[in-house]
């Protein structure tokens, strides 16, 4: 218990630390619905609420960014994955989160350099020929230096920034506590699954503190695109690597956004935009291994119509189980297979309460909104967000993984957009799509599904008797037990027992009123205020249960 105080202590600081910038950010809304707004500005410019007076301008969504900004390096991070849960945010809260920034000011110079001493061995100057101390680069989590080896290459040198590892645990854990409360507490919170967005977002902050982990992830990566030319993965320098800091290849191209940069180099934006979203279609339908954050600061354009993707720390994943369920689901609206689609997106509910008539009749609509079009006329974006809007509308939430396919397709076809305006995203799925339908329907696949059931088949007609035995043995031996939780009836025993305690005090509350009342014509006896002192005493006390009584009456009333 000891040991545990030092954490405790730090808990609770943190704890009001958030609390105190959640509240500052609380109240704006509630100003800005009722129209107080400019009056609330003039009174902080009176009083210097400058904070207050900008705060009550500020949307809900940009409440929350705002909040989630100024807390610091993990809650940066919460923002950037709900940023990719299409399907739990309407449009604003998406774009705000997407705004959100983890560029911070450069770590103490002192406390980096005695890090990068302790990781390297040596001084910096030691192992390279130059090393700029100034960050070119910087979030919340590390910071990138420029570097030359000792034979002239350019390195980026990524560090994790000092003492950064406690902070984020620390929040971690509070976030942890947070989540499993909203999930027991607040029902309607309660389908968005916050523990398991929490366990999420907890996997992939422990994988950015991890440099090295990084490093692993875009070698796979590279290893996938090995095939492609035009696809450049920095190359990682191992002898130099490790958990707090790793040095790769430095990419020096054109970032993503200057397109004036773009066309005065002469490259073809067509065949970026067609390279850029077939490495990306390959890694998610056939690899099941992708880069899960392609926005325009981590893609640069190179000679040679060539693309150099950076920053791995954030990859998603697809096991085979659930690259068949997303094949399932295109195949089902391909073919306008309703009952295969809703059986998908059920199976994706998982325990949710779904009206499944409800949602197949809105499937059905959904895939005749589709149904004949030409691919190249079907918009991907728009198909998502009518998806999504089907999911929201039926309280739907998909898992983490598919959550961030969707994200990826969409920042896909909006970069795609920005280079070509005619850059046709279905067009460029269509051939991993049908490969992949291919591989689940092919001989092959179907080969491997079988023998694998029949395995399982096997097993259990192996283990029947075995069971039949135990349970046979345990019904003589009297420990067979039959438990029946009947919910309906449990929810009905506590109404009982509530009109019970209900019903008691009301019997007390009458005796007390008849009984005071009798002790009131009774003379003699210490008096109260020039009353009986027991029958005032009497009065008072049903009183406050008939004002109980009133209270658990109103608040059954609502619900409670």
């Amino acid at each position: 218990m000891l040991r545990e105080l030092p954490a405790t202590v730090r808990d609770l600081g943190r704890t009001a630390e958030i609390a105190s910038v959640l509240v500052r950010y609380g109240f704006g809304d509630v100003v800005r619905r009722i129209g107080l707004a400019g009056v609330l500005e003039r009174t902080g410019r009176a009083l210097n609420w400058t904070s207050t007076a900008e705060t009550a301008r500020l949307s809900p969504p940009q409440r929350a960014r705002h909040s989630l900004q100024e807390l610091g390096p993990a809650f940066v991070k919460l923002g950037q994955i709900l940023a990719t849960r299409v399907d739990l945010f309407p449009p604003d809260w998406i774009a705000e989160f997407e705004k959100l920034q983890d560029r911070t000011p450069a770590s103490d110079a002192a406390a980096v350099r005695a890090q990068l001493i302790a990781d390297l061995g040596a001084p910096p100057e030691a192992v390279f020929r130059d090393f700029d101390p100034v960050p070119v680069a910087g979030g919340s989590i590390a910071q990138v230096h420029r570097a030359r080896l000792q034979d002239g290459t350019p390195v980026a040198v990524k560090l994790r920034r000092p003492g950064i590892e406690s902070v984020v645990e620390a929040d971690l854990s509070l976030l942890a506590r947070l989540a499993q409360l909203a999930e027991s507490q607040l029902h309607d919170l309660a389908r968005f699954r916050p523990r398991e967005v929490v366990r999420q977002f907890t996997r992939t902050l422990r994988a950015e503190l991890d440099l090295a982990l990084e490093c692993r992830s875009a070698e796979r990566i590279a290893r996938s695109l090995r095939d492609d030319p035009g696809i450049v993965v920095p190359k990682v320098f191992w002898e130099w690597t490790g958990e707090r800091m790793n040095v790769q290849e430095y990419v020096d191209g054109i970032p993503s956004r200057d397109f004036a940069a773009l066309d005065r180099a002469g490259l073809d934006r067509r065949a970026l935009a067609r390279r850029g979203a077939r490495a990306m279609l390959k890694l998610v339908l056939e690899d099941g291994f992708f880069h899960a954050d392609p926005h325009f600061g981590n893609v640069f354009y190179l000679e040679g119509n060539r693309l150099a993707l950076i920053d791995f720390g954030m990859t998603g994943r697809l096991t085979t189980p659930r690259r068949d369920e997303l094949v399932q689901l295109l195949v089902g609206l391909v073919e306008r297979d309703t009952a295969a689609t809703v059986d998908v997106l059920l199976e994706w509910a998982g325990a949710a309460e779904v009206d499944e008539e409800a949602v197949a009749a809105d499937v059905d609509a959904f895939i005749d909104r589709y149904h004949g079009l030409p691919l190249a006329q079907v918009g991907i974006g728009a198909m998502l967000a009518d998806l999504i809007r089907l999911l929201q509308e039926h309280r739907l939430v998909l898992p983490p993984d598919l959550a961030l396919v969707l994200k990826v397709a969409a920042t896909l076809e909006a970069t795609g957009h920005e280079l070509d305006p005619a850059f046709d995203m279905a067009s460029e799925a269509e051939p991993f799509l049908r490969a992949a339908t291919l591989e689940r329907h092919g001989p092959t696949a179907v080969a491997r599904r079988g023998w694998r059931a029949a395995r399982s088949a096997l097993e259990i007609l192996s283990d029947l008797p075995r069971d039949v035995r135990q349970v046979l043995r345990s019904a003589r031996s009297g420990r067979l037990q039959v438990h029946v939780d009947v919910t309906s009836l449990e929810r009905f025993g506590r109404q009982l027992d509530r009109a019970a305690n209900r019903l008691t005090v009301g019997v007390v509350t009458a005796a007390l009123v008849i009984g005071s009342s009798i002790v009131m014509t009774v003379g003699g006896g210490p008096t109260l205020l020039g009353l009986p002192a027991f029958g005032l005493l009497g009065f008072l006390a049903a009183a406050a249960g008939g004002a109980w009584l009133l209270f658990s009456i109103w608040r059954s009333g609502r619900g409670k």
